[in-house]
C-alpha cells in the first residue's frame, strides 16, 4: 500500500519540485494546496494519507492550518519549512503535527523515518 500524499505551500515552484521529487521516490501527490481553506477542502476530499504543511502560508500560520485540518481529517500532519526546526522547535511539539521536515531535507525517505514506516500508509 502507498502512502499518499497532499502537499500545501503558497509556492507554485516548490509544489511542482516536491510533487516531482516524492512522486519519483514512490510516494504518491494526490493534490496541492496553496492555502489553508484549499487545504482543508483538499484534505477531506482527497482524504491523503499524510499532509505536508508549510509554516508560512503567504500570511496564513501554518500551525494554524494544522490545528484546522488535525480536527477534520485523519492524516498525519507533517510541518515543512525553509527555516530551521530550532527557530520552532517548541511550537512544533505542542502542534497536533507528527513532525517537522526542513524543506532542504525533503524526500521520501525522510517522510518515512519521520513516520517509522517502510513505506506502507501510516496508522492514523
Amino acid at each position: 500500500m502507498s502512502m499518499r500524499c497532499l502537499l500545501v505551500d503558497d509556492s507554485i515552484r516548490f509544489l511542482e519540485a516536491a510533487r516531482s521529487l516524492l512522486e519519483r521516490d514512490g510516494i504518491p501527490v494526490v493534490g496541492v494546496a496553496m492555502s489553508g481553506t484549499e487545504a482543508l477542502v483538499r484534505a477531506a476530499e482527497l482524504a491523503p494519507d499524510v499532509v505536508l504543511v508549510d509554516l508560512d502560508l503567504d500570511g496564513e500560520n501554518g500551525f494554524d492550518v494544522a490545528v484546522e485540518l488535525a480536527r477534520s481529517v485523519t492524516s498525519v500532519i507533517i510541518l515543512i519549512s525553509t527555516h530551521a526546526l530550532e527557530d520552532f522547535e517548541e511550537l512544533v511539539a505542542g502542534s497536533p503535527a507528527r513532525g517537522f521536515l526542513p524543506k532542504s531535507a525533503l524526500s521520501a525517505q525522510a517522510i518515512r523515518e519521520l513516520l517509522g514506516t517502510d513505506g506502507a500508509a501510516p496508522a492514523p
